[in-house]
C-alpha cells in the first residue's frame, strides 16, 4: 500500500477538487506512492486533505482519467505505471489521425524494439530469458485454446525490454505499445496470423537465447515489419467499413 501522508495542511475550500487533484498528481510524480502501491482507504486521505468524500472522489475520477489510476472494485486504488499514463494523452492524440502518423509509430516501434532485442542477447540475464520464453508458451497455448494472443504478445516484448536493460526504451517502447494496441487486438484476430506471430517470436527468442544479437535484432525487424503491414491494412479496412455506414443518424 502506498505511503501515508504527513502534515498535509487541510486545502482551501473554494477549490477543493482541483487541489486535490494537484495534491494527489504530486504524490505519484515525487514517488511517494510508486506504480503497483494501493492507495490509502478513502476516510484516510479525506481525514489528512480536510475535504469531504465527494470532493476526493472527484479528484480520484479525474487521475483515473488521465491514466494514473487504476480503480478495482472491491480491491482498492492503485498508481499504475508511468508508461500508462504518459501513453493516455497520446492514445488520445493519435485517435482518428492520418495514416502517416500511424506508420510514424509503428516505425519508431520497429527502431526501439529491434535494438531491445540485440541488447537483451547481450544483457539479458538466463532468467530473463527464460520469461521470454515463457511468453511464447502463453502465446501457443492462447493458440490451442483458440483465445486472444495479445496479451502473451505484449508479455513478450516487455520481457525482451526487461532483459536489455534500460529503462528509458523499455518505458518507450511500453508506451508506443499501448497507443497501437487497439490495432494490434484486432490485428492478431486476422484468420491465420496468430500462428505467423508465434513463428516469429520463436525465431527471435532463439536468437536472444543464442546469444546473437544480430540475428535478434533481424529477426525482430522482420517480424515489426510485418505487423506494421498488417496494422495499416487492419485500419485500412476499418475506415472503408466506416465510410460505408456513414455518420451515425441523428435522433429526432
Amino acid at each position: 500500500m502506498g505511503r501515508p501522508i504527513k502534515s498535509v495542511a487541510p486545502l482551501p475550500r473554494t477549490t477543493l477538487t482541483e487541489a486535490a487533484f494537484e495534491q494527489l498528481i504530486s504524490h505519484v510524480v515525487n514517488g511517494t506512492w510508486k506504480p503497483g502501491d494501493r492507495l490509502p482507504p478513502e476516510r484516510d486521505l479525506c481525514q489528512q486533505f480536510g475535504i469531504a468524500r465527494t470532493s476526493l472522489r472527484e479528484a480520484l475520477k479525474g487521475m483515473e482519467l488521465i491514466g494514473m489510476l487504476d480503480s478495482r472494485v472491491g480491491d482498492g486504488t492503485f498508481v499504475n505505471p508511468r508508461s500508462e499514463f504518459l501513453s493516455r494523452p497520446l492514445l488520445w492524440a493519435f485517435t482518428g489521425t492520418d495514416h502517416n502518423e500511424l506508420h510514424d509509430i509503428m516505425e519508431s516501434r520497429t527502431i526501439i524494439e529491434e535494438n531491445l532485442a540485440g541488447l537483451a542477447a547481450k544483457r539479458g540475464s538466463d532468467e530473463e530469458i527464460v520469461q521470454i520464453g515463457h511468453a511464447i508458451d502463453q502465446m501457443r497455448h492462447s493458440i490451442e485454446a483458440g483465445t486472444s494472443i495479445l496479451e502473451a504478445d505484449m508479455s513478450f516484448h516487455l520481457a525482451i525490454a526487461a532483459a536489455a536493460h534500460n529503462e528509458v526504451l523499455r518505458n518507450a517502447v511500453q508506451l508506443l505499445r499501448n497507443i497501437t494496441r487497439q490495432w494490434l487486438y484486432y490485428k492478431v484476430l486476422i484468420p491465420n496470423v496468430a500462428p505467423i506471430v508465434l513463428k516469429r517470436h520463436e525465431a527471435i527468442y532463439r536468437a536472444i537465447a543464442a546469444r546473437k544479437p544480430s540475428a535478434a535484432r533481424t529477426a525482430m525487424r522482420r517480424h515489426l515489419e510485418e505487423t506494421m503491414q498488417l496494422v495499416i491494412q487492419v485500419v485500412e479496412q476499418h475506415d472503408v467499413a466506416a465510410s460505408r455506414n456513414g455518420p451515425p443518424a441523428r435522433s429526432r
